[in-house]
């Protein structure tokens, strides 16, 4: 989620100060995605730039005190946002998944070892969170699901690391670097 759009919609309860939406949203997010105040107030003003919202009346362009509010483009760009499904296309771009890509075609790199020091910090990650989602009171709902997403992507990390040393052991740790295999070659690893 861009953090302009959860602004947006944290506006959407009605004007809030830079300090507000900061607290706001790290709440809102379990603290599992924090902000900084100076990445708040940045995107504030790139937001009143785009005329998406404004200051109130007689604030001055330094006053962190005054509240911001929606404009109606800014109600028309939120909207846009509800009604538009998340968009996976960008996954790709995981930093985990480039890492190994790049491991298993770099000589003198333990794919092996690498994959396990993920998984360890990967089951670390999953028992801190489900110690932490546990201690959730059972009517703070928005804590339930944020830490809930966090267990269920934890958890798929830690089967596709699984299904990664499985592909390891069927290759046997002997994929040619793309530079150095053939076209036919490349073909048959990429089966």
């Amino acid at each position: 989620m861009p953090v302009k759009h959860g602004l947006l919609a944290l506006l959407s309860r009605g004007p809030a100060t830079t300090y507000r939406l900061k607290k706001d949203f790290d709440l809102t997010t379990g603290r599992s995605w924090p902000l900084n105040t100076g990445q708040v107030s940045t995107t504030l003003r790139r937001l009143e730039r785009d005329g998406l919202l404004e200051r109130a009346a007689g604030a001055s362009d330094d006053d962190s005190a005054e509240p911001w509010r929606l404009t109606d483009a800014g109600r028309d760009e939120l909207a846009r946002w509800w009604l538009s499904p998340v968009s996976r296309k960008h996954q790709g771009r995981d930093e985990l998944m480039v890492k190994l890509a790049l491991a298993v075609v770099v000589p003198d790199v333990d794919v092996t070892a690498l994959v396990q020091r993920q998984r360890s910090a990967m089951q670390r990650l999953l028992h801190d969170v489900t110690r932490a989602r546990r201690a959730v009171e059972p009517g703070d709902l928005t804590a339930r699901l944020v830490l809930d997403h966090h267990i269920f992507t934890t958890e798929a990390e830690l089967r596709w690391l699984d299904a990664v040393e499985g592909e390891l052991a069927r290759a046997g740790h002997g994929l040619p670097s793309p530079s150095a295999a053939t076209p036919a070659e490349r073909s048959e690893v990429n089966r």
